[in-house]
């Protein structure tokens, strides 16, 4: 397989998942296949750790034995985000998963760090072996290794080094992981997993059976409460970065910030209960909110 047929491989798959919001519309034409190849490194890690799936190109050489269809179990997915990630400094041979092609060509053509990879590979992991949280500390350290990589790798692959504007965007995409997290708490309860710090759903008087048996009390609402505006706060500290970028990623920024707040504002309009109805930004709302980016850019 060529480069460019590994870069064609990426853009199919960004293309053909949904997301709260487009994957590199927004970004010059030379720079699409970068974001595209970056995205599918972490989807299929995602997708190897969240729901134990794999299709043919992930695991190209693998060790792992499935037979068609099968899932994997725990143990496997470990091995898998292991192997996964030992794709990152091997040399490119007729078994390197299509990704790889892609995803080496872009660090090496854009010196990009690999340890940005490797943290978003143990969060995966981590999301295998841990399924509950005691405090917001160790949710913000999850958040470091999930999404702010990616927030880092968007700005590196625009040619953006500045460690103030690297912060900013940390603190971007840390509130908008919890914004999800709040956003999916039904859904993942239904994986056995709470994000929702163990000493914050004490001091509320919210218990797991609470959770489980999806009982909106006032005490989960006010919870909420709690989670989305601290998490707007942690939003607000990052608004100033897209002022400093140019052209279609100050743009792209500015609507990635817009969509996270316009998340927290549903589930405010909810009265903060995400246990029995799922906040969601629809298709027919993002007109508006490029139109709001526009503007402000």
């Amino acid at each position: 397989m060529t480069v460019e047929e590994a870069y064609a491989h990426c853009t199919a798959l960004a293309r053909s998942h949904y997301e709260n919001f487009p994957v590199g519309r927004l970004v010059p034409g030379h720079l699409q296949k970068h974001v595209h190849a970056v995205y599918a490194f972490a989807r299929y890690a995602d997708d190897m750790a969240d729901e134990g799936y794999v299709d043919d190109g992930m695991l190209t050489g693998s060790t792992l034995q499935l037979a068609p269809g099968e899932r994997l179990s725990p143990e496997q997915r470990l091995l898998a985000l292991d192997e996964w990630q030992s794709h990152l400094s091997k040399p490119i041979t007729r078994n390197t998963p299509p990704t790889f092609i892609a995803v080496q060509a872009t660090i090496n053509d854009l010196d990009l760090p690999i340890s940005l990879f490797t943290d978003l590979i143990s969060a995966f992991k981590q999301d295998v072996v841990k399924r509950r949280y005691a405090n917001f500390a160790e949710v913000l350290d999850y958040c470091r290794r999930s999404a702010n990589p990616v927030g880092r790798l968007v700005l590196l692959l625009h040619g953006h080094r500045d460690s103030h504007q690297h912060w900013m965007s940390d603190q971007i995409c840390t509130a908008l992981q919890l914004a999800n997290f709040w956003q999916d708490v039904s859904v993942d309860l239904r994986k056995d997993r709470i994000y929702l710090p163990q000493e914050d759903r004490e001091a509320f008087g919210v218990t797991e059976e609470d959770l489980f048996a999806h009982r909106t009390t006032p005490g989960f609402r006010r919870l909420m409460r709690f989670q989305v505006d601290r998490t707007q706060s942690i939003f607000d500290q990052g608004e100033p970065l897209s002022a400093t970028l140019p052209g279609l990623l100050q743009w792209e920024i500015r609507l990635t910030w817009l969509g996270g707040a316009s998340i927290l504002r549903k589930i405010e309009d909810q009265n903060f209960d995400t246990l029995t109805a799922r906040p969601k930004v629809e298709k027919t709302e993002f007109a508006t909110l490029l139109a709001q980016a526009w503007l402000s850019a």
